[in-house]
């Protein structure tokens, strides 16, 4: 079996029917990636867990965090916050010889390659407000109006930041930074929780709850740094599309009371190199 380069997100593992997924989830090959776009867990045991129990057994493992890995939860014997939280994951991942945003970008050399994995932590900036709100306050206050809030309010920490979006203005700069660096002959495949683009998040249920996902900083992103594709998770919406002939894939596995309801064997990872012919909308 050649190797592949595959994706998963959002796997949730508190829920006994995903952890169950996570111990049963096997590469067809001893030289297999994968690519975790976020949202492994809520609570530091059960995060290390799934990377401890993964790394061991996929030639390698890309970390990007999701929000809910970087919840401050009252039932987490970890109590750091904000970037406090992030760098002890980032040495727990280091420990286990996971890649994470803080490290040097892999170079994938297999089947579909040579492409840079970039791993990306940029969290969101309210930028994707809901129809008729021109400002944050605005935006959050029809979220409450309509009782569709992200518990990211409450659990999520930006300290030492004054606030997300000054973290995420932040993680931004920083990243820009880095980009500027890369090799111009090699096209990318950004792993990231939340779309660059703000269109996938026109299908959510819930418009309002798309100032939680993402910033239009990036809007060009997958354009300006020669994408191959972009990974994201987050929305619970596993898809393909394409944007600008780029294709983005949403990973993830999400709740039960979510998969459940989907055709075929939940949790599989997707294939992300070599390319397959995949279904998927182009605007």
């Amino acid at each position: 079996m050649s190797p592949r380069l595959l994706a998963l997100s959002d796997l949730h593992v508190a829920f006994p029917e995903n952890r169950k997924i996570v111990e049963e989830l096997r590469p067809e090959s001893d030289e297999d990636w994968l690519l975790l776009a976020g949202d492994v867990g809520e609570l530091s045991p059960d995060i290390e867990w799934a990377l401890s129990t993964l790394s061991a057994r996929f030639a390698r493992i890309v970390w990007a965090p999701g929000n809910h890995d970087l919840w401050t939860h009252p039932a987490d014997p970890l109590q750091l916050c904000g970037e406090g939280r992030y760098r002890h994951l980032v040495d727990r991942c280091r420990s286990l010889d996971v890649i994470t945003p803080e490290d040097p970008y892999p170079v994938w050399t297999g089947p579909g390659g040579p492409v840079t994995i970039v791993p990306l932590f940029l969290l969101y900036d309210y930028s994707f407000r809901p129809s008729g709100a021109h400002t944050k306050e605005e935006g959050l206050a029809l979220a409450y109006e309509a009782g569709v809030v992200c518990s990211d309010e409450s659990l999520l920490h930006p300290d030492p930041y004054p606030s997300r979006e000054a973290w995420c203005w932040a993680r931004v700069e920083a990243t820009t930074r880095r980009l500027a660096a890369l090799d111009p002959a090699l096209p990318v495949v950004f792993v990231n929780h939340y779309p660059l683009v703000r269109d996938p998040t026109r299908v959510l249920r819930h418009p309002q709850f798309a100032q939680w996902c993402g910033t239009t900083i990036t809007h060009d992103w997958h354009v300006r740094y020669h994408a191959a594709a972009v990974v994201y998770g987050h929305l619970h919406i596993p898809r393909v599309t394409w944007y600008h002939g780029v294709r983005f894939e949403e990973v993830s596995l999400g709740y039960p009371r979510e998969w459940r309801h989907r055709a075929g064997r939940p949790g599989l990872p997707r294939q992300i190199l070599p390319a397959v012919a995949a279904e998927g909308r182009q605007p």
